[in-house]
């Protein structure tokens, strides 16, 4: 494999940069999580084989056809663009709109029922990665824009911040704690003190994926940062303790079956008769 088709296709470089962590979380003996259960395999696997087969090339090809049939004069209108204002487009079109998506499913209940899959693994893994609704990433606006630049001109661009952006973002899901031996060294005090309120680690986002609120650690309703944390430090809803929570998942929401976290609203599992004393909420 020559080095102009790695330049040309980021996802087998994405696709190794996945496999490296999983072999990482299988040599730590942390990948086969013992709280798993067959429904969170069948949710990783489906979720994830639909939006790298279908969603992602899907939202590619229909941003080009419609660009090709309203917009057709941007066609590589940026491919002049220098690379560093390429990727600083990148980083606020798709970067942090994608904060605001993500924030906003916390907030709508709606669009919740699009995200608690990934909420829902009772552990931290390099697993749940792509672990969402089939139509969370399909309504994402970054995607959408993502095409947009692209079709402008931005492809060579995209190729190297997807590289940068997914190696972030695979590091801050893995269940293999690499910060907590940085913030051990003295000497990377102040670097670490910028990167966590700079770029998503395991510990920032993990608090995002904490079971109870209430254990000091938690932050479900903020760290919602994707490769920028930073865009918590800007818009208030950073939460950084260096800490882990004790246990992961979705606190006070009912159970539903692994088809209806995959396929809703096209699926919807009966709802159980309402119990007085249950509390009901959508706090996540």
């Amino acid at each position: 494999m020559n080095t102009t088709m790695l330049a040309n296709n980021p996802i087998l470089v994405v696709a190794g940069i996945f496999l490296g962590f999983i072999l990482l979380e299988i040599a730590c003996t942390c990948f086969r999580q013992p709280k798993g259960q067959r429904r969170d395999v069948l949710i990783e696997i489906i979720g994830s084989s639909l939006l790298l087969g279908l969603t992602f090339p899907l939202v590619m090809f229909l941003s080009t056809l419609l660009l090709d049939t309203f917009a057709p004069s941007l066609k590589n209108s940026l491919g002049d663009l220098h690379w560093v204002a390429g990727a600083a487009l990148f980083l606020v079109l798709d970067d942090m709109t994608q904060y605001w998506w993500h924030r906003l499913t916390h907030r709508l209940p709606f669009l919740y029922a699009l995200h608690r899959a990934h909420h829902s693994a009772p552990y931290m893994s390099i697993r749940i990665v792509y672990r969402n609704n089939s139509f969370y990433y399909l309504l994402m606006p970054g995607i959408w824009l993502s095409g947009l630049l692209i079709y402008m001109g931005l492809a060579p661009v995209y190729y190297g911040y997807l590289i940068v952006k997914m190696t972030v973002i695979f590091a801050a899901h893995s269940s293999v704690a690499w910060d907590d031996r940085l913030y051990r060294i003295p000497a990377l005090r102040p670097l670490m003190w910028l990167l966590e309120r700079t770029l998503s680690t395991p510990s920032t986002h993990s608090a995002h994926h904490g079971l109870n609120a209430h254990d000091g650690v938690t932050h479900y309703k903020g760290n919602f940062g994707n490769l920028l944390f930073f865009w918590d430090v800007l818009f208030g809803t950073a939460k950084i303790t260096r800490r882990r929570p004790s246990a992961y998942g979705i606190e006070d929401l009912r159970p539903i079956s692994w088809q209806q976290e995959l396929f809703w609203p096209l699926v919807r599992s009966p709802k159980p008769a309402a119990r007085p004393e249950a509390k009901q909420e959508v706090a996540q």
